[in-house]
Formats: C-alpha cells, sequence, structure tokens
C-alpha cells in the first residue's frame, strides 16, 4: 500500500485551482510503491500524478529532486516532468504535506524483464548519467556505508531471528567494505534506485524512467552496480549472466567504463546488495505488522550478498 494520506475532492479542486490543467474528473490512489502517498488525476486536459511526501522525504531536498527531473527531459531522457503553478512554484502543499504535480508517463513496468529490455535499461542508466553530469545542484548519497552503519546499530540486536549467523556475516561485510571501498571513481549524479517498478516500457521500447526520490551523488559503477542486483537475479535468486551481459553492454555502448571502475564493480555490487539488505531489514524488524509503510522481505538480498561475496572480477557479471 502506498497511499498514507487521504486526499479529499475539496482539497485537491483547491490544490489545481493553481494550475492550467483543466477541471478534475476522477483521480484515484496508487497501491504501487513505499515512500510517498501517489494519486493519478484525470483532468480534461490529460493525466497527472500527484506525489505527497511523507516522513522519509525531506523537504529541502525536494528542490534537487524535481529540479534533476525537469534537467534531464531537457537532456532527452523520457521522464516525468513536475508542473509549474501559475506563479512558478513546483512544491505545494496538500492535507498537510508537501506535494507536487507531476506529468503522466505512458508504459508498464516488467516483472520479468527480457535480455533485451536489460539492455535498453544499460543504456538508459549511461544516457541519465552523461546527461546528468552538468546538473547544477548536488546531494550526499545518505545512503553510503555510514548510513548503512546506522540502519545496522538498529537493526543487529534481532538480525539472527531472520537469518541465523547473520550478525557475523554482516559484521565481517562492514569490515572488508570499509578497508576496500574506493576512494576515487568517476561520479556524478545517479538515479540510486533504478529497479523494474521504476522503468517503464511500451512492448520492448523502454518509454521512461520515473521515481527520482533517491537520487544524488554517488560513483556511476554503483549505480550500475544497483541494476546488476535489480536486474539481474530471477525469482529463485539465481544470477542471469545472459541478461547481466546484455545490461553492461548497453551501458558501454554509451558511456564506456574505465578500468578502474570494472575493478571495483563486484564490491559496489557487495555493497549495493547490503544498502537494500539493510533497509528491508530494519524496516522488518522495527515497523510493526498492520502499519502503514510497506516491509519488503529482507531474505532475497541476503541470498545476493552472498553472491557478490564469491565474485572475484567482473568477467563473472559478464563483462
Amino acid at each position: 500500500m502506498a497511499v498514507y494520506t487521504d486526499v479529499s475532492e475539496g482539497e485537491l479542486q483547491a490544490f489545481l485551482a493553481h494550475y492550467d490543467v483543466g477541471e478534475l474528473l476522477s483521480y484515484k490512489g496508487i497501491a504501487e510503491g513505499s515512500e510517498n502517498s501517489n494519486y493519478l488525476l484525470h483532468t480534461s486536459t490529460g493525466a497527472y500524478i500527484l506525489t505527497l511526501y511523507e516522513k522519509r522525504v525531506e523537504r529541502d531536498d525536494l528542490p534537487f529532486f524535481l529540479g534533476l527531473m525537469d534537467h534531464l527531459a531537457r537532456k532527452g531522457i523520457v521522464c516525468p516532468l513536475p508542473v509549474h503553478r501559475r506563479d512558478g512554484a513546483v512544491i505545494c502543499e496538500v492535507a498537510g504535506r508537501a506535494a507536487a504535480l507531476i506529468t503522466f508517463l505512458e508504459g508498464m513496468w516488467m516483472r520479468r524483464p527480457t535480455v533485451a529490455q536489460c539492455r535498453e535499461v544499460g543504456k538508459a542508466l549511461a544516457a541519465l548519467h552523461v546527461a546528468g553530469a552538468d546538473f547544477p545542484l548536488t546531494r550526499p548519497n545518505a545512503l553510503q556505508i555510514d548510513g548503512w552503519r546506522k540502519l545496522w546499530a538498529g537493526a543487529r540486536d534481532r538480525a539472527d531471528e531472520v537469518e541465523p549467523g547473520l550478525v557475523a556475516e554482516v559484521d565481517k561485510d562492514f569490515f572488508e567494505l570499509t578497508r576496500d571501498w574506493p576512494k576515487e571513481l568517476p561520479s556524478g549524479v545517479i538515479h540510486a534506485d533504478l529497479f523494474p517498478d521504476n522503468v517503464f516500457f511500451l512492448g520492448q521500447k523502454l518509454s521512461g524512467l520515473i521515481d527520482f526520490y533517491f537520487a544524488c551523488n554517488d560513483f556511476y559503477a554503483y549505480d550500475l552496480a544497483t541494476c546488476l542486483n535489480a536486474w539481474c537475479f530471477e525469482k529463485d535468486q539465481s544470477y542471469n549472466i545472459t541478461k547481466s551481459t546484455a545490461l553492461l553492454a548497453g551501458y558501454r555502448s554509451v558511456r564506456p567504463l574505465e578500468g578502474a571502475e570494472v575493478d571495483a564493480l563486484p564490491l559496489l555490487a557487495r555493497g549495493s546488495a547490503l544498502r537494500f539488505m539493510l533497509t528491508r531489514l530494519y524496516d522488518w524488524l522495527t515497523i510493526p505488522d498492520g502499519a502503514l509503510v510497506q516491509k519488503r522481505d529482507p531474505h532475497e538480498f541476503i541470498r545476493r550478498l552472498r553472491f557478490h561475496r564469491q565474485i572475484r572480477s567482473a568477467t563473472e557479471y559478464g563483462l
């Protein structure tokens, strides 16, 4: 469930009165997603998404997120666009929450992506990195190693309840990742959360990227490693090297990788798997059943983390 804040028809009409988007015809909550409240609106001029930013999104970060979407669109990246009010503002308030109206993007996300679609994702990620290189705003990645450590501090005491021996495993991960994490790699704006539900397709054609609310500045290769975790494991947790070969080839066809990025890829993929395992583990252990925040099982990323620990060279990913 991803509608945490109810919005009345009257509140919506008052909100839309500041925009040139026509008359409200219908609206409904969107169940998918886990961070914000989202509504699909139909007006006399078309379809829009109303996003209400919940407690996990800092209002001070919204100019970065929304400005980035504008910037990328101007550079040819297909993504939703913030709609400006008549007074030029894009950040408003509805039902006591910071909110923005966003253009609707046609397409659907793939629950079982094909090899060809993985190649298109790689190309789109590289194009995003190139297009965002001159974006003037910056935002540190709050979910780097220090951020992971805070999550681990809140979950460590009960982690062995989820998976026996997990505490010892993750303690060792932290030691090795802290010791070996790269200091200097090509970096810039990254998406940081480009999972299948954030990429839309029309048939085999990629129709756009959505959900930039984890975007930040970090290593490009870390973003690529996250895509390996997100796109290249099957439902049984086996690693599909055909898909990863295609994804990496698609990326390199737009932005070649430096040797240091290739060498670092196994460590970055391991770190990315730890990051997503920890956010899931923390929620799994600390959020009570029945709460509005969607909890996701950490086990699949425990398995992915164990897979990456065994990788010694990026050639094992298909490079």
